[in-house]
């Protein structure tokens, strides 16, 4: 614990070494010195999560804190991202998404799901995406999300005689792997499956990309689909499980549904409330409905059906905690674009990049971004800080717009297993026992490679056909 608290004391010195050292270093030319010193507190805020100095929204208050009482910043432009309809819809969404649980919803889908796919291992990997696909539009929180398929995956791999430590390593690992990795590309197939794709959305309409929640379906369709498809199938070939059989599952499934017994009033007014935000958020571009506000419309429904209750509501400290952090960070990043701070930096690295084909370039900064995350413990943290400018270098080497903000956006997403701590969704399953850290790291880099190059062989030809 002391050498634990030891580190922890030595990050955050060097956190503050940083963020100090950048305040006094002379801007670089042609950069505003209000600009400069916004950048030393955002790339301190950032570094400190990155090297676990301090949790993100501990990092994002201070943050916010001193750009204000620094005058880097002046107050309305700081707490901009709390009157923000996207950081809003984030919250909203968190908030039906516990619905989806506390309904015992989720936990039905699961089981349906086993009792359908169920009668293999690989069955049962297949059936821990198919719930995970189809629950994504309404948990706008992997992490959240996660809470729903770890118990299923647990379920499913001591059913089949599998134990941490003990008997079928190999099964209990691949099931276990398989519900991260399913995070990794549930998230990139739905707009509001991952808090970071609206924000992202809303950074790309700055380089002149509208991404809508039809759009987005239309563009990550194809690729993600085919991944749904072909990823159980690779780790099942690669993690080579001891059991491929699972007759019993099924009937253990449909057992546990029939102690359930039948849908439940909270439960059909949690489905069909879901679905017909689905469906409003998918004609939302061409009925010109405001996605923030069908949101709160679902909202009010689970409110007034008493299917949430404001206790439930009560419990939700992290989405809370979500909401200031996103604020902040968002809010913090746009000033930055604003101060000029974000072409000034684009601007440098097109430089350095000049020369290269527009495909050669769009190819090179979505490896590089995904590289990146290596360096990353969150998505969206990666994402405010170098989304924007990536971008933005693309569009000036000539990259098409749209295709290189989906891609980018996507990658957000499938690159969340490349660490254990690349996501805090992967957080239940890493901590298992099924899964060594060895295993985390060759299986997330395996998974990583696998998005990377779907979405750039399948996806790019898609996305240059249907996103302009």
């Amino acid at each position: 614990m002391a050498k634990k608290s030891g580190r922890t004391i030595a990050a955050r010195l060097a956190t503050v070494a940083v963020g100090v050292g950048l305040w006094f270093i002379p801007p670089p030319e042609g950069l505003a010195l209000q600009a400069w010193h916004l950048f030393a507190i955002f790339a301190a805020a950032i570094l400190s999560v990155v090297v676990g100095a301090f949790p993100i929204l501990t990092a994002s208050v201070f943050a916010v804190a001193a750009a204000v009482l620094t005058k880097t910043l002046k107050p309305e432009d700081a707490y901009s991202g709390f009157a923000n309809p996207t950081i809003l819809l984030i919250v909203v969404a968190f908030l039906v998404a516990r619905a989806v649980v506390t309904s015992g919803l989720g936990e039905r889908l699961g089981y349906r799901a086993v009792s359908l796919f169920g009668k293999s291992t690989l069955g049962l990997s297949y059936s821990i995406f198919l719930v995970d696909a189809v629950i994504a539009p309404a948990f706008p929180s992997n992490t959240a999300r996660s809470g729903v398929l770890y118990p299923l995956a647990v379920s499913v791999a001591e059913a089949a005689g599998a134990k941490p430590g003990g008997s079928n390593p190999r099964l209990g690992r691949f099931l276990m792997f398989s519900g991260m990795a399913s995070l990794t590309l549930s998230s990139a197939l739905w707009l509001t499956a991952m808090a970071g794709n609206p924000l992202g959305a809303e950074i790309a309409r700055d380089s002149g990309v509208e991404i809508g929640f039809g759009n987005w379906l239309v563009a990550s369709s194809v690729p993600t689909l085919i991944g749904i498809a072909l990823l159980p199938f690779l780790l099942y070939k690669v993690i080579r499980p001891e059991v491929t059989a699972t007759p019993k599952a099924p009937a253990e499934a449909r057992r546990a549904l029939k102690e359930l017994g039948p849908p439940t009033r909270d439960q059909k007014i949690v489905g069909v409330t879901f679905v017909g935000m689905v469906v409003l958020w998918g004609a939302a571009a061409a009925l010109k409905l405001d996605s923030t506000a069908i949101a709160l419309l679902g909202l009010a429904v689970l409110l007034a059906t008493q299917t949430l209750k404001d206790k439930d509501i009560a419990k939700e400290g992290e989405t809370l905690a979500t909401f200031i952090w996103f604020a902040v960070l968002f809010a913090l990043s746009e000033q930055l674009d604003k101060l000029g701070f974000m072409s000034f930096l684009g601007e440098r690295l097109a430089d350095a990049m000049s020369g290269m084909k527009p495909l050669v370039a769009g190819v090179t900064i979505v490896v590089a971004y995904v590289l990146l995350h290596y360096l990353f413990v969150s998505q969206t943290a990666h994402l405010l800080a170098v989304f924007g400018v990536f971008l933005g270098v693309g569009v000036k080497l000539g990259v098409s717009p749209a295709p290189l903000a989906f891609q980018l956006l996507f990658a957000t997403n499938y690159f969340s297993a490349i660490t254990p701590q690349g996501s805090s969704a992967n957080l239940l399953f890493a901590g298992s026992g099924y899964l060594s850290q060895g295993d985390l790291y060759k299986l997330g880099a395996l998974t990583t490679l696998f998005g990377l190059l779907l979405y750039l062989v399948i996806g790019t030809p898609w996305l240059m056909l249907v996103a302009k």
